[in-house]
């Protein structure tokens, strides 16, 4: 079954067509290009709009234009957009138009504006950001009122620029003169700290052996990031890490580097200093009675402003540093508070020989031997025999031994290990 009626024509195709237009454009003036977003809305007033005529500033190429009503659009000539729609319009349609056009970094700018050359009356707003580090220092403005950015609505009210200016259009048809110049003052880019290793200090007990223990403890500050890389040197293995005095556990980058989550300071005037630590141990070849040694030091993806390295070797060698990165000083406190205890004494601090150890009486040993072996049963008791996961607070003390040489240096940039090369001879009577 069907049905049928006769086909009504629409008296508006042949009435002329009058429609109102609305213009609302965002520019954004880049030291390269400059980016134009435009959202137009057709409201017609008489007859039928199968297609719409957007006038184009010189210099403007149309990326993009979108719309639920828009089939196609073209140039069909050097300033002039057409935008055709999949039927007649009748009553209203948007679309918005997405373009750059290169203009000057610097001087005076003149604002691209999208234009209804054909509507009988043209309302909207303009909106203008630079891009970048600059601002716009002074505007000269035909047509157009100062507003609020929030007052334009759609692509304008969500933004928030500080060298943002915004202007509404005067009611007039869109064939009048309306334009907007502006004076752009571009500055240097000013860098802002990120991360940054106030002081490193190092500890590291070097064996006749080739083994290499070093206890490294970092001053960080940090307002951005997430992680720190630390590459030990090849065949290093890690034994414990922690930040700001609590133990983690490190993460592997794909190129093999440790990954130490950062504390994050709230603003930049907050950003106290907190200690990283980083206790491992490596390899060299075995010491002879003389011969060269190169100690490798973590490298850091962050730049280190001072470091300072104790070094430990056997009583039995006498090690002189070569000439390199690390010079020969006195010992000195870190600088860093995030670096010494709670009362101000530094942990590297090479300690005094300690005095020749008593024996105690025979009955004085048994008495301390039961004390140990009581504390332990009261250990394992207290908790009823539970044990506790996770990454365990275990501070153990460095093993201070033999003499030791402080050695200083400034400025190691990042992702550089620190490399000291020592030279070394063994003692006559050893």
């Amino acid at each position: 079954m069907f049905t049928w009626r006769r086909r009504a024509e629409d008296r508006r195709s042949g009435q002329p067509l009058r429609y109102r237009g609305t213009v609302t454009s965002l520019v954004g003036l880049g030291e390269d290009a400059t980016q134009l977003n435009a959202a137009v809305a057709v409201e017609v007033v008489q007859g039928l709009a199968p297609s719409v005529n957007v006038a184009l500033p010189p210099g403007v190429t149309v990326n993009q234009v979108s719309g639920p009503l828009v089939a196609d659009w073209d140039t069909p000539r050097p300033g002039m957009l057409r935008v055709t729609f999949i039927e007649p319009v009748g009553t209203s349609a948007a679309f918005t138009v997405l373009g750059e056009v290169r203009a000057p970094a610097a001087a005076a700018v003149t604002v691209p504006l999208l234009r209804l050359p054909e509507a009988e009356r043209e309302m909207g707003g303009l909106a203008v950001e630079v891009l970048g580090a600059g601002e716009i220092t002074d505007r000269r403005a035909v047509a157009l009122d100062p507003a609020d950015p929030s007052d334009l609505g759609g692509i304008v009210s969500g933004r928030q620029s500080p060298s943002m200016l915004a202007f509404r259009f005067k009611p007039a048809p869109g064939g009048e003169a309306r334009s907007l110049q502006v004076q752009v003052s571009r500055y240097a880019t000013q860098s802002v700290l990120v991360a940054n290793v106030d002081e490193a200090r190092y500890q590291a007990l070097v064996a006749e052996d080739g083994k290499v223990l070093v206890r490294a403890r970092y001053a960080v500050r940090n307002n951005r990031r997430n992680l720190m890389a630390a590459a030990l040197p090849p065949g290093a293995t890690l034994w414990s890490a922690a930040v700001a005095g609590r133990p983690v556990r490190p993460g592997r980058s794909p190129e093999g580097a440790l990954l130490v989550p950062l504390e994050k300071g709230r603003s930049r005037d907050d950003l106290p200093p907190f200690a990283v630590e980083l206790v491992y141990i490596a390899r060299l070849a075995p010491w002879d009675d003389s011969g060269d040694a190169r100690v490798v030091l973590p490298a850091l993806d962050l730049p280190v402003s001072r470091t300072g390295l104790v070094l430990h070797y056997s009583p039995r060698f006498r090690v002189t540093p070569e000439p390199g990165a690390f010079r020969v000083e006195p010992y000195v406190d870190p600088f860093s508070v995030a670096l010494r205890h709670a009362d101000g004494s530094s942990f590297d601090r090479p300690a005094p020989p300690p005095p020749p150890a008593e024996v105690p009486a025979p009955d004085e040993s048994d008495k301390a031997a039961a004390a140990m072996q009581d504390l332990a049963q009261k250990f394992r008791t207290a908790d009823g025999g539970r044990t506790v996961a996770g990454v365990l607070p275990v501070d153990v003390p460095f093993p201070e031994f033999g003499p030791s040489v402080f050695l200083a240096s400034e400025l190691t940039p990042e992702t550089t290990p620190p490399v000291l090369e020592i030279e070394y001879r063994r003692q006559r009577g050893h």
